[in-house]
């Protein structure tokens, strides 16, 4: 393990790193070998280091780290720089400045799997690991800083200098002044993911005994094809599948539906805003030439049968894109209810038996962090006679409880409350997004609502499942049909305490690592208090138009890669003499999992200003 060490003062926190195993250190100071020799203690550390086998290297600028080291030697795997600082009476601008170039000389010479350790003294990095917290604008914003160079904070602990054997800490360039260590905190940090922009995407499916094909939604590019319930992954969303189905099956027969699930939609949906639907129209004259896709105009994704559908080949595509009249339009499906009901419809249904479906479905919705664009759903469909419904319903919640709560116990072993509740007792508004759209689909009479200890008071419970019952005279005047709908998305992450559904959907390994295949565990986060920025946009709305929030929503979801995390309206103004009406809304930008520097929020605020005057027709203000 290479590790550099940089701001050295009297050395003497190099000379304890110098004796671990395996452990090549090398140690680096601002100032001259001349200044430091006549430091306290610092020519005996230095001679003890030099006897150890380290480097040691002075005058060196933590800014132009590369210029210090050689091509094949930069690949450190930890670097340390204790209590930074510019010197003198600086403030908090100029050390702010000194950590952003720090951390971006830093991401030249570093391993890529490698750490960045800062020490602070208490309440200068400005996040709430520090107590007292200062106030935003009055501390370092180490995160910020680190952000800007593509590090994210991944574990703060206390720097414990009474533990490090022989070290003592000096003030600015060795003063007689030490810095003040007492409540001092040490953060780790790490590379990110960068931050994408995605190329449009081809989809390829079968529709109708047609091979066709389509331009995804540049909003779920990403989310395609994910393969989150193939039988090799071990994606928590999965898990919570696997063991649901295995504690179900233990209570009723159990079928899985292993038949082509249509990704596309035409049918009416009674009751559903047409603005919750991802549309998609086909133009069977307009189709993308192998050329075309070979010279990455687009890129090609088949469904694998996991992701319910077929894969086809190029030849005989019927090519679909966004924009033409819903009439020639099909939907991205919403919910898998209606494949349910055409499973039903051509008969293929058991009596008594429990026939599962699973997989991703596609809604529009507004920016929460428990409203989901896309998720999985599982649904159950049982026919029974009629007259033991009731008694039918009260078996699955309770084979889905018992589940639920060994899953839950098993990984936090805090309680958790699962509850029938009759659908008539809500109002629309007191529903989640999940619950309110699938009342919308068709009647619903009990939602399965779920409260879990690690919540905050705010949120004291979530609709995870619905249930309703349908008489089809198709299947038989004597039974009942059952169905319960469950999103497994909101599931995982009641389970494993994952706050931000767009974790779900990272890419960076260091998710998947933390749930080994079959196994659920408590999530520790990898990125820590990350860096928020708000940005207000205001904007005259179109004469006689009813504005659409949804597609507002939407879009700041697409221009910021789903970095937008809230969009709050702030004001609201009509103009007396025009009547012309004016929204002021506030948007909130911060990555879950990604580094998100103030610039790169800036670039997409500007970005966004331009595709709302655009596609909502709005006039900027």
């Amino acid at each position: 393990r290479r590790v550099l060490l940089l701001g050295e003062g009297n050395f003497s926190f190099a000379a304890s790193l110098c004796g671990a195993t395996r452990t090549h250190v090398v140690a680096t100071c601002y100032e001259s070998e001349e200044e430091v020799s006549g430091w306290e203690r610092a020519a005996e550390n230095i001679q003890r280091l030099r006897e150890r086998g380290a480097e040691i290297v002075f005058s060196v600028d933590c800014t132009k780290l590369k210029d210090y080291f050689l091509p094949e030697k930069r690949e450190f795997d930890c670097i340390y720089f204790n209590f930074p600082h510019c010197g003198r009476k600086a403030g908090v601008v100029k050390n702010r400045e000194l950590l952003s170039l720090f951390f971006h000389s830093s991401a030249e010479v570093l391993a890529e799997d490698g750490e960045v350790h800062v020490a602070l003294c208490n309440g200068q990095g400005g996040t709430p690991a520090d107590q007292p917290q200062r106030e935003w604008h009055n501390s370092w914003q180490i995160v910020a800083m680190a952000a800007g160079a593509g590090f994210v904070l991944s574990n703060v602990h206390p720097f414990k200098a009474e533990t490090i054997h022989g070290y003592k800490c000096t003030g600015y360039r060795s003063q007689d002044k030490s810095f003040c260590v007492e409540g001092a905190l040490n953060h780790i940090f790490t590379r990110s993911m960068p931050l994408l922009c995605f190329k449009p995407t081809i989809c390829e499916v079968e529709l109708e005994s047609q091979k066709v094909s389509f331009q995804v939604p540049q909003v779920l590019v990403d989310k395609i094809n994910r393969g989150f319930l193939e039988r090799n992954s071990n994606h928590p969303v999965w898990t919570v599948k696997e063991k649901l189905t295995t504690g179900l099956g233990q209570a009723f027969p159990l079928q899985n539906i292993d038949c082509c699930l249509s990704l596309l939609h035409h049918s009416h949906l009674n009751e559903v805003c047409h603005s919750n639907l991802f549309w998609i129209s086909l133009s069977p004259e307009e189709t993308p030439s192998t050329e075309e896709m070979s010279h990455g105009l687009a890129n090609a994704v088949s469904f694998s049968h996991a992701d319910c559908c077929r894969d086809t080949h190029r030849n005989g595509w019927v090519d679909a894109q966004e924009g033409c009249s819903i009439s020639k339009q099909y939907y991205l499906r919403p919910s898998l209810l209606p494949c349910a009901q055409e499973i039903i419809q051509r008969g293929a249904i058991i009596p008594g038996m429990l026939h599962v479906l699973s997989g991703p479905v596609f809604r529009k919705c507004l920016i929460a962090p428990y409203s989901m664009p896309v998720f999985h759903e599982m649904v159950f469909v049982c026919a029974v006679d009629r007259g033991t419904e009731n008694s039918c319903i009260q078996m699955l919640v309770n084979s889905i409880k018992t589940s639920i709560h060994s899953l839950h116990q098993t990984v936090s072993g805090l309680k958790v409350n699962i509850s029938l509740q009759e659908a008539m007792t809500f109002e629309t508004a007191e529903l989640n997004d999940f619950a309110a759209f699938e009342s919308q689909l068709s009647k619903t009479e009990y939602f399965i609502h779920m409260e879990v200890d690690t919540l905050s008071s705010c949120e004291k419970g979530f609709c995870v499942g619905v249930i309703r019952t349908a008489y089809d005279e198709l299947v038989s005047s004597e039974l009942v049909v059952i169905f319960v709908s469950l999103n497994l998305d909101l599931l995982a992450m009641l389970i494993c305490g994952i706050a931000d559904w767009r974790m779900l959907w990272t890419s960076d390994r260091r998710f998947l690592l933390q749930f080994p295949r079959g196994e659920l565990r408590l999530f520790r986060s990898f990125s820590l208090y990350p860096p928020s920025y708000e940005h207000d946009i205001s904007f005259w709305v179109p004469d006689g138009e009813q504005f659409d929030e949804v597609a507002f929503h939407t879009i700041a979801r697409q221009v910021s890669s789903e970095t937008v995390v809230s969009i709050q309206l702030i004001d609201s103004f009509q103009h007396p003499d025009m009547g012309r009406k004016s929204l002021c809304y506030r948007l909130t930008f911060q990555s879950c999992e990604k580094a998100l520097s103030r610039q790169k929020a800036a670039e997409m605020q500007l970005l966004f200003r331009k595709e709302i005057n655009q596609r909502l027709r709005v006039t900027l203000r």
